[in-house]
């Protein structure tokens, strides 16, 4: 990492590009004057008529100014490329060995540590990178005892390797984005572009309040989504000596090393997932403004259904994602964060209907005849979906799932 000190601290402008090949685009500068942020576009940027972020940041010339209340004064599309969770605070530990106060940083400073290599195709400069041998291997158990060392408040030597490793990923719960030889037997650091034969994942270890059936929960769900029709990453179970099992998937912002832009649906409507307030209602409307397709809003319905019908009540508005290529195309992203769930206060994140506590599958009919879904379509749907998640427990015994865990999760389900 460049030497961050006190004096370089607090930046004053940095720009914004898009990188989907080699080549970046500029895209505009966020700059900060008294306390709030802007940013304008490059002109020749509004002329190529790629929406970054059609709702809230429009192809318009001049200066564009929000709100500090949310997402400390970004713009949504901005405040995506931040890590929070586990990637926030491996970043202001970082910061506090460095002697540097994580509370005098700003969102542009933040932003040009995550520079060139963070999730989607948004880069930013100035770039502060970390030092990190990209094709170093890894041992996904060591990476775990690292993580819990800095859960658990113990100072790190390998603090910096972890945060490379984390890259921008959201979440609470410690990741590592990894390249992955097709035989999955090799793993090294993945965040920059790949050596030949190698692929773009993440892998997930559990954290302070997880048990250590976390991923192998994780990758049931995945196997049984797959099942209900839902677009799903290929996924995989590494073995693990201190648990059920790694939870990892491929990522779907990286094909070799072309990348997709990436929108949460939290970023384009300006709702803070950490107070739920979307409905899947107004997911359903969001995917159809965006992308015009049908064919999208039936992906967004059949995610909806996994989520109430599956008890994954941590459906909040980070948890669903938008891609757009280089030709300025949106579809949905593939599903992911996916497993058993409470939520808050028991509700789910995202209502049904108006229904947070107790969704039925009254709610679920009437909200495909929203979506503009065929009835037959909608029953194939749900149809489908019950016989997914009949499979649970015998994946659950399968893969090592807690045997007190497996009724209690039966039990919750809307089957």
């Amino acid at each position: 990492m460049a030497n961050m000190s006190n004096d370089n601290l607090l930046l004053k402008e940095i720009k914004v590009g898009l990188q989907f090949y080699s080549d970046i685009i500029p895209v505009g500068r966020l700059a900060t004057l008294d306390g709030y942020i802007f940013f304008e576009y490059e002109q020749e940027f509004i002329q190529s008529n790629l929406e970054i972020s059609p709702f809230k940041l429009p192809l318009e010339p001049g200066l564009i100014r929000f709100n500090n209340s949310i997402f400390e004064g970004l713009a949504g599309v901005f405040n995506d490329s931040l890590p929070d969770g586990w990637g926030r605070l491996l970043f202001d530990r970082f910061m506090r060995n460095q002697s540097i106060n994580p509370e005098r940083l700003t969102p542009l400073d933040r932003l040009a540590h995550v520079g060139k290599t963070g999730l989607g195709a948004l880069v930013y400069e100035p770039d502060y990178p970390l030092d990190i041998a990209s094709e170093k291997e890894l041992n996904l158990d060591q990476l775990f005892n690292h993580t819990q060392d800095i859960l658990f408040g113990q100072t790190s030597e390998v603090i910096k390797e972890l945060m490379t490793l984390n890259g921008s990923s959201a979440g609470a719960r410690p990741k590592a984005l990894i390249g992955l030889n097709v035989e999955k037997d090799q793993i090294i650091a993945g965040k920059d572009n790949l050596p030949n034969g190698f692929e773009h994942w993440l892998v997930k270890f559990s954290n302070s309040t997880d048990g250590f059936d976390a991923g192998a929960i994780e990758y049931v769900y995945g196997l049984m989504a797959k099942k209900a029709g839902l677009d799903m990453m290929p996924i995989h179970l590494f073995y693990s000596k201190h648990s059920a099992g790694f939870f990892a998937t491929q990522r779907f912002d990286r094909q070799a090393n072309k990348k997709w832009h990436m929108h949460s649906a939290g970023g384009l409507l300006h709702s803070n997932f950490r107070f739920p307030s979307l409905d899947y209602e107004d997911l359903i409307s969001l995917t159809h403004a965006l992308t015009q397709d049908v064919r999208e809003v039936e992906k967004m319905y059949r995610l909806a259904i996994f989520n109430v019908m599956a008890h994954n009540r941590d459906d909040h508005a980070k948890n669903f994602s938008f891609l757009m290529d280089d030709k300025g195309e949106w579809k949905l992203s593939p599903a992911y964060d996916l497993t058993f769930s409470s939520g808050p206060r028991g509700h789910l994140s995202t209502m049904v209907l108006g229904e947070g506590q107790n969704p039925s599958l009254k709610h679920l009919f009437k909200l495909g005849e929203i979506a503009g879904l065929e009835k037959t379509k909608v029953k194939e749907i749900i149809n489908q979906t019950e016989t997914a998640l009949q499979e649970w427990e015998r994946l659950a015994n399968e893969f090592g799932v807690s045997k007190p865990l497996i009724p209690l999760v039966r039990k919750s389900m809307l089957i």
